[in-house]
């Protein structure tokens, strides 16, 4: 790990080591003790007439957005220290923290992305290590992988990078190529000229049979590339798409 990776994660793991231990240590704490942390910080005993009562709100409202705004700062915590993680190329450390940021932010669709670009890093690193013959776990991350692109889809249905991650999870990993197709027509709707998109999914309509689609759009790709390389991957798999085609 890099020095100054390491002089980011020492700071970040410090401070929420010690905010998870500040909570635990409220978890475990008796409701006499914090009735009586109550009366010594807020000077709230027991509120009887209506402007007791409307001062005791006042007072408890304003700690609720203290704790309210603490918990906003964690989570902002746990997504830079998982972003930091992500490029130190720590998949199961990101993966692991941010799912953690998750329980913070659960409607935000880029952490559900990086779990599944997370967890697609951890599918390939998934080795047979005591020699079962199982590839369980592998497939376990894999489907993680799924669940996670499809859930920042649903919290965001133009969401091109989800899209196309799942895409490309259906068709070289899960050997789903006709569950990719909606998917991967979706994002080249919204990103015309991705010649990315248009690969993986002329890859899928090849291997649905689809072959008049497939060679559409590798002269897609063809005719905007200003990649040499692109241009002659592109050629390479239209005359394999027309092979098939012909044999067919």
């Amino acid at each position: 790990m890099s020095k100054k990776i390491k002089k980011f994660l020492i700071p970040c793991i410090f401070m929420l080591a010690l905010f998870s231990f500040f909570l635990s240590g409220c978890s475990g704490t008796s409701s006499k003790t914090v009735i009586r942390m109550q009366k010594m910080e807020e000077g709230v005993d027991s509120p009887v007439t209506e402007a007791e009562l409307k001062d005791a709100i006042k007072k408890y409202q304003k700690r609720a957005m203290d704790v309210q705004l603490a918990n906003a700062q964690v989570g902002i915590w746990y997504k830079i220290l998982a972003t930091r993680y992500l490029d130190a190329k720590m998949y199961g450390e990101a993966l692991k923290t941010f799912q953690t940021a998750i329980q913070y932010y659960p409607a935000n669709q880029n952490l559900f992305y990086y779990v599944g670009v997370c967890a697609g890093y951890m599918a390939n690193a998934a080795l047979d290590y005591n020699g079962t013959g199982s590839s369980q776990e592998k497939y376990n991350y894999l489907k993680l992988a799924e669940s996670a692109y499809l859930r920042a889809i649903e919290l965001e249905d133009r969401y091109v990078r989800a899209l196309y991650g799942l895409g490309v999870l259906y068709v070289f990993e899960l050997d789903e190529c006709g569950k990719a197709i909606p998917y991967l027509e979706k994002a080249r709707s919204i990103e015309t000229k991705n010649t990315d998109i248009m690969f993986v999914l002329a890859r899928a309509y090849y291997v649905q049979g689809e072959y008049d689609k497939a060679v559409d759009l590798y002269d897609n790709i063809i005719s905007i590339t200003k990649s040499d390389q692109k241009k002659k991957e592109a050629e390479a798999n239209k005359k394999i798409v027309l092979d098939a085609a012909y044999e067919n």
